[in-house]
């Protein structure tokens, strides 16, 4: 074989210098408003290994990461030039606010320049982080700003803060029309649905859908994309036929867009949630799979995905959970409703919801004492939020027969405890609690407060009575009295009269007098001489009134008997009432062997059982085969005779044949 010739050595060719940086740039440029951000990044690494402290290249690079969804490695690059000079502090927190660390994002923002873009930013953290309130002030700022999307998160901003009613004032001081985008339609029906106004909300809803429809079709969206980015107002608009009672229409609305499997995952999730409410009890194991599309796929708990834990609000996240909670325990699985709820006080430590669906869960395994213990420490604990608490622990304790622990629950409401119905209540479960003293207590502490209250709508003129016929039905005359005294002087109520003279019969007599002398006779009643009417044996049965009520009587049984009309009766299919046939058996309901026509069966005594060896010959069989002058017995004996490999069946072969 021949030797293999050597390679011959490269030349080395004088290096070509490096593009020039004036070049890089404008390549850069040209990246950038093309959207080719992968290519910007590389550029923009050319330039900074000619000049490694290079602030625009470097800017640069960071901006295209963030355009190109690579907020991790644009975060990593701010670190990684954090010793230059270079103020990166803007880029840093909205980094921070798209991998939402919000509080750490806000944090970079302490201290800078509150220019239009920092302003923004904040506002839009603030959103996120559910202070409504601080957001909407923020955005009051930029009233005069030129963002574009200023006017569209503001009105956001309002409705979310349940400031929804200042919208239409706020599009009239920034001279905007709601139809100026969709954006701002969609956001301005939102505010008229929590205003009540569904019909205008409806109207505007599809006004906006076509407005976005026009509109990404002019820039050139493609059928896809126009659908995804329309899919909030499909779901709205499907929610608002919800409300309005229209419940197929927004039954199938929910269903296609669940079933189109939107690239918009918030809107999926509301979608989801809303039918699940819509449907209430009812295929629960259907609404948890579809729950379970919303949960991190790695996750074994349920947990929502880290998209929409970052684009949902608390709101929406927290009535996702809740609804879950409540399907796991329409479906009685209480351990699993029991382990997610306790990671919700977590998740929502600033809601009363967790409380109460842990309290769901308790009253569920029939541990009412429990459910009422964890609210009363949640209502201590957090008193501000205690109404709605209070309110869940008095309707345990009064279903689990614990009227002392309803009645305290809805003292400690100071928003409505001196409320007429509330009282009734307190009341009510005093009384079934045997504490006839606190009911009264109940009751004057109420009337006191009413009476030394400055509000035009007393409520004394309900309560006073009833506190009155209270305490007369539990033996106290006399507070009863001086009530209905002062209800007739303050109100000159006849009914009070009435149960004054009344009460008064039982302990002053001569100041009852006093007081019936005020009531107006009624017309055409003559005096009554009382002694002569206690002197008589007992009234009288007028002249004819027997015949006449005799006669009354005949005339209602006989009205009674015209207004009854016979029925048809209703006989079995095929039945001819004209030719009933035979008369069914009496003994049909009876058993056959208790029925007067019962026959036992005869045994058959030709399967006795032959014993012996085979061929043995018994007399049964002898006697057969002795001549007969019957047809049949010569018949039988002949045909034994032709075959002679018939074998005389055992009873154990008839058992086996009659198996088979």
């Amino acid at each position: 074989m021949a030797p293999k010739s050597k390679e011959k050595p490269k030349t080395s060719t004088s290096s070509q210098p490096p593009p020039a940086i004036e070049d890089l740039f404008t390549a850069l440029d040209r990246h950038i408003q093309r959207s080719e951000y992968e290519q910007a990044v590389k550029v923009a690494d050319q330039v900074l290994s000619i000049a490694p402290a290079d602030e625009d290249a470097i800017r640069c690079k960071v901006v295209a990461l963030v355009k190109d969804d690579k907020i991790d490695d644009a975060l990593s690059v701010v670190h990684s030039f954090h010793k230059l000079p270079i103020d990166l502090g803007f880029q840093k927190a909205y980094c921070l606010y798209r991998q939402n660390k919000l509080d750490e994002a806000f944090e970079c923002l302490r201290g800078r320049e509150r220019d239009s873009e920092t302003l923004l930013l904040e506002a839009q953290i603030l959103y996120r982080l559910g202070k409504t309130d601080a957001c909407v002030d923020v955005y009051r700022k930029l009233q005069n700003s030129q963002i574009e999307t200023a006017e569209v998160n503001f009105v956001a901003s309002l409705v979310s803060a349940g400031k929804a009613s200042q919208v239409k004032g706020a599009l009239e001081s920034w001279r905007i029309k709601p139809t100026s985008s969709f954006e701002l339609a969609f956001n301005t029906a939102c505010s008229l649905i929590e205003n009540g106004n569904y019909a205008d909300a409806e109207q505007l809803l599809l006004a906006a859908k076509r407005i976005g429809q026009e509109t990404l079709t002019d820039d050139g969206f493609a059928d896809e994309d126009i659908e995804n980015e329309l899919a909030p107002i499909a779901v709205q608009l499907a929610y608002v036929q919800q409300v309005l009672g229209q419940t197929q229409e927004s039954t199938s609305s929910y269903v296609d867009i669940i079933k189109r499997n939107l690239a918009d995952e918030s809107s999926l999730a509301v979608a989801v949630n809303n039918l699940i409410a819509l449907k209430g009890s009812k295929d629960v194991s259907d609404g948890l799979r579809k729950l379970d599309r919303l949960k991190e796929k790695d996750s074994q708990n349920f947990q929502l995905s880290q998209t929409l834990d970052a684009k949902l609000s608390q709101k929406h996240k927290e009535a996702i959970y809740a609804n879950r909670v409540l399907l796991l325990l329409h479906a009685n699985k209480i351990d699993q409703a029991r382990e997610l709820c306790a990671t919700l006080p977590g998740l929502f430590p600033e809601s009363v919801n967790p409380a109460l669906l842990q309290a769901a869960v308790l009253v569920r395994e029939n541990k009412a004492a429990k459910a009422e213990e964890l609210l009363g420490q949640f209502a201590e604990k957090f008193p501000e939020k205690s109404k709605l608490v209070l309110l869940a622990r008095a309707q345990i304790a009064a279903s689990a027969s614990h009227p002392h622990v309803a009645a305290e629950s809805l003292s400690k409401i100071t928003d409505i405890q001196h409320f007429p119905a509330t009282v009734a209540t307190i009341v009510a479960l005093k009384e079934r609690a045997g504490d006839n003293d606190g009911a009264a207590a109940v009751l004057d502490s109420a009337i006191n407060w009413w009476s030394n209250s400055m509000t035009e709508n007393k409520k004394l003129g309900i309560l006073m009575p009833q506190a009155a016929s209270f305490k007369l039905r539990h033996g106290q005359e006399e507070e009863a009295s001086r009530l209905y005294e002062e209800i007739v002087k303050k109100h000159k109520s006849t009914d009070a009269l009435v149960g004054l003279v009344t009460t008064l019969a039982r302990v002053n007599v001569e100041k009852a007098e006093t007081y019936e002398k005020q009531l107006k006779p009624l017309p055409g009643l003559k005096a009554v001489d009382v002694d002569n009417l206690e002197k008589t044996s007992g009234a009288k049965p007028m002249e004819g009134a027997a015949a006449a009520a005799s006669a009354m009587q005949e005339e209602v049984k006989k009205e009674k008997a015209k207004k009854k009309r016979k029925r048809k009766p209703k006989y079995p299919k095929g039945f001819d009432p004209a030719n009933p046939g035979p008369p069914p058996d009496p003994e049909r309901w009876l058993p056959r062997r208790e029925r007067s026509s019962y026959r036992p069966k005869r045994k058959d005594k030709r399967a006795a059982q032959i014993r012996g060896s085979q061929g043995a010959v018994t007399k049964q069989e002898k006697q057969e085969t002795a001549p007969s002058t019957s047809k049949s017995s010569q018949a039988t004996t002949k045909s034994a005779a032709a075959d002679p490999k018939t074998k005389p069946s055992s009873s154990k072969a008839s058992k086996k044949k009659s198996r088979r």
